[in-house]
């Protein structure tokens, strides 16, 4: 067994961090295979400070460790006055670091300075679009100078090795922690449509407004408002966003906890995948973290347009739709027709649970580490 320090941004928040989702899963299930894990993390950071402003965060952040007790979670200061001699005894007898791409460069530099001297291997995780979108910002991280990288996607993996040079890399997708993410008895339904999602700082916004906004806003002006409800959860919308949603007579919720999710997808009749533009583009291939959470809670799902090129998921798995107009169709579909979402239902949570769990990354991972990088 494996002693394994993970340094990320936050692994008690989920603002804005989407990241946080499979990196409790994939610990979890380190963990439960029988590794001695420790998670790093700032003691203020960023998504912290910002969850602390809702009127949940506290609930949050407690929910976080009900949910996970067995995760080693240590808090350290940047500002303290002997940062290298901490980090010296932080990595003392450690195997094999694996270091988030959100992390400071100054704490990437003290990781790297000290690997040869305490004789631990350092990889670097790549779960974003900047090495394809800001090259420069990831070469600022020193990533030529780990012993592998983990990628979350064949895309990604090529960019690594075409654009920098990095020949040990390996495809490691996200997944749904199934521990969390499963299908709940549904009751009575509040929601005909929902959406778990930040606006994107502009990277989907127009197809936002096209597949979700849009057809929503139709069915509910058709269908009649105590006939279609549909809701929006997530943080950093901007007034044009929010404004673009009262007029669609959309409710937003706001932040909404990831774990508090599988509850709100269990009292909901259907969902939606809006991928960023980098992910229907340059970084084709894919899917966010929702896809995965989605399928495993047993909720039917409609996806806007990007190319499964790896065959992630089968014909079938969730509905593709092309335009806002196939959107609206999907929609409706859904609503009339019970048995094809339930056959829908079946069958991408059959995937998942084959293919995508956090169990498979922590089998995969413990592979490349045992295998590849320390043997």
């Amino acid at each position: 067994m494996l002693k394994l320090a993970f340094f990320l941004h936050t692994l008690r928040s989920d603002w804005n961090n989407g990241n946080a989702h499979f990196l409790r899963g994939l610990v979890r299930e380190m963990v439960a295979l029988g590794h001695t894990v420790t998670v790093y993390e700032p003691v203020a950071s960023w998504s912290i400070t910002n969850l602390l402003t809702e009127p949940n965060g506290e609930a949050s952040l407690a929910q976080f460790n009900e949910v996970y007790p067995e995760i080693d979670l240590r808090l350290y200061d940047p500002a303290d006055t002997d940062p290298q001699a901490e980090m010296r005894r932080t990595l003392h007898g450690v195997d094999a670091v694996i270091v988030h791409e959100w992390n400071e460069p100054a704490l990437i530099a003290l990781i790297l300075g000290l690997r040869a001297e305490l004789g631990f291997r350092a990889l670097f995780h790549d779960t974003h679009h900047r090495a394809s979108s800001s090259p420069e910002s990831i070469r600022a991280l020193r990533v030529d100078e780990f012993d592998g990288v983990l990628a979350f996607g064949d895309a990604l993996t090529q960019i690594y090795k075409e654009r920098f040079g990095i020949t040990a890399c390996w495809t490691f997708h996200e997944a749904a922690d199934t521990t969390v993410f499963y299908p709940r008895e549904a009751g009575s339904f509040e929601n005909d449509l929902v959406w778990v999602g930040n606006w994107g700082e502009g990277e989907r916004s127009a197809e936002l407004r096209e597949f979700l906004i849009g057809p929503a806003a139709a069915l509910r002006k058709d269908l009649g408002t105590e006939h279609f409800h549909a809701t929006i959860y997530g943080v950093r919308y901007p007034e044009d966003g929010v404004e673009a949603l009262r007029n669609a007579d959309i409710r937003y919720g706001g932040y909404l906890p990831n774990l508090a999710a599988p509850e709100v997808y269990a009292r909901s009749r259907m969902t939606m995948h809006v991928p960023r533009q980098q992910y229907s583009g340059a970084m084709q291939g894919i899917p966010t973290i929702r896809v995965f959470e989605a399928l495993a809670s047993g909720i039917p799902l409609l996806s806007a347009p990007w190319q499964d090129t790896e065959e992630l998921f089968r014909e079938g798995d969730f509905t593709f739709v092309r335009s806002g107009a196939e959107a609206e169709a999907a929609m409706r579909r859904m609503l009339d027709d019970p048995g094809f979402a339930q056959e829908q239902v079946e069958r991408g949570l059959t995937t998942v649970l084959a293919k995508h769990t956090c169990a498979h990354r922590a089998a995969q991972l413990t592979r490349i580490l045992e295998k590849e990088v320390l043997g």
